[in-house]
């Protein structure tokens, strides 16, 4: 038997009404709380765009997501480089 790292958890989840089964090593808790919070970002931008396709709010909602990522990469990049000047 492998590593424990190498155990994948099996979580079934509910997004914008669609079930899935995903594999991954973290918690189910986690996973749980990560497809609540795709869901309710898909459910807001479906909510918003009532007549589009489900596959364009979830490409709509991989960009909101990945420019809140990117937002707060900028940020944590900006913090460590005052904690850097300040030392």
């Amino acid at each position: 038997m492998g590593p424990v790292d190498d155990v994948k958890t099996r979580v079934k989840v509910n997004i914008y009404g669609s079930e899935y089964i995903v594999k991954a090593n973290e918690s189910p808790e986690y996973i749980q709380k990560l497809a609540f919070m795709v869901d309710k970002k898909m459910q807001q931008i479906g909510n918003r765009n009532r007549t589009m396709a489900g596959s364009k709010v979830a490409v709509l909602t991989a960009l909101n997501l990945a420019d809140e990522l990117c937002k707060l990469r900028e940020d944590y990049e900006g913090l460590l480089k005052l904690i850097e000047e300040a030392k």
